[in-house]
């Protein structure tokens, strides 16, 4: 199934001007795009969401009060950025090879890694039967979702 590039994106976009760098964050953003235009193809995509967990609410405003709201309803850090929350069984002739309870992405840029706290997600969620993959770039994240809704199947 064909479904429109982060480039084709951009390029309806025309996007220009300067801006704080922020490439995760814009990324991520070009990753929603993308499922927001594909979703009348993917239904899927419908259910692709973002985990408020990273975000830095340093400096003035409120922004302490923010954070401090939002751990005491339950945001953990760490928990990977993007979940699809669509659990996936994958066949080969017939046999199943393979089952997901559903894929959860953490995103990054340039050199970054992942810490220890979403190691330790990573690793936990992995053993509950998800896929857990760190994307660099929004093309890296929407192949990952291609390849997990199995959408470059020759039977599709």
């Amino acid at each position: 199934m064909d479904t429109m590039t982060v480039a084709e994106f951009n390029a309806l976009q025309g996007k220009k001007g300067n801006k704080k760098a922020t490439p995760e964050h814009d990324e991520q953003v070009a990753l929603f795009f993308w499922a927001e235009l594909n979703k009348s193809k993917v239904p899927a995509l419908e259910l692709l969401m973002a985990i408020p967990n990273g975000a830095s609410y340093g400096g003035g405003g409120g922004r302490w009060n923010i954070a401090k709201r939002m751990k005491d309803e339950g945001v953990k850090k760490g928990v990977p950025d993007v979940f699809l929350p669509v659990p996936m069984t994958y066949t080969n002739e017939g046999q199943v090879t393979d089952m997901k309870a559903g894929l959860w992405i953490e995103m990054k840029a340039g050199k970054n890694k992942p810490s220890d706290e979403q190691n330790w997600w990573i690793e936990q969620l992995e053993e509950m039967g998800y896929r857990v993959e760190v994307c660099y770039s929004s093309q890296e994240a929407i192949d990952v979702i291609n390849d997990y809704l199995d959408l470059n199947s020759k039977d599709k």
